[in-house]
């Protein structure tokens, strides 16, 4: 695959192929291009199996366009996490009392929580909201 053309559009990557696709991937899953200003965004390499932003220390693969799972967060925890990338997933899993790697797992749709564990992970998110707007000055 060869890329001819690349460009940004909200919270999505866009790519044009040499056989004339448009594909795009969502920015949600690559923190730090959604975080980047323009011009750290225009500073890439095309290699023969990716895209490289040294800068950010960032590389997307040609073949993760074509990924269904990458074209937008799934609703629910996935979507929570990668919309807010601020949230910490360390310290939401010990608020919760299980594995990060659990949590992150469930984040990343390989496993998939039961509805108490669902509920659960709801609370704890509300519970660091809530307690954000009690902050003051």
């Amino acid at each position: 695959m060869k890329v001819v053309k690349l460009w940004f559009e909200d919270t999505r990557i866009y790519i044009t192929t040499d056989s004339g696709e448009t594909l795009y991937q969502s920015l949600y899953f690559y923190p730090k291009l959604l975080t980047a200003t323009p011009e750290e965004r225009e500073k890439y390499e095309l290699w023969a199996y990716g895209i490289s932003w040294s800068e950010l220390d960032e590389d997307m693969s040609y073949e993760s366009f074509y990924y269904e799972d990458a074209k937008e967060p799934a609703n629910g925890i996935q979507a929570a996490f990668l919309k807010n990338p601020y949230l910490n997933i360390s310290a939401v899993a010990r608020k919760l009392g299980i594995q990060q790697s659990l949590l992150a797992s469930y984040i990343k749709g390989t496993k998939k929580p039961s509805e108490t564990r669902k509920t659960e992970i709801l609370a704890v998110i509300h519970e660091i909201g809530h307690s954000l707007l009690e902050v003051s000055f």
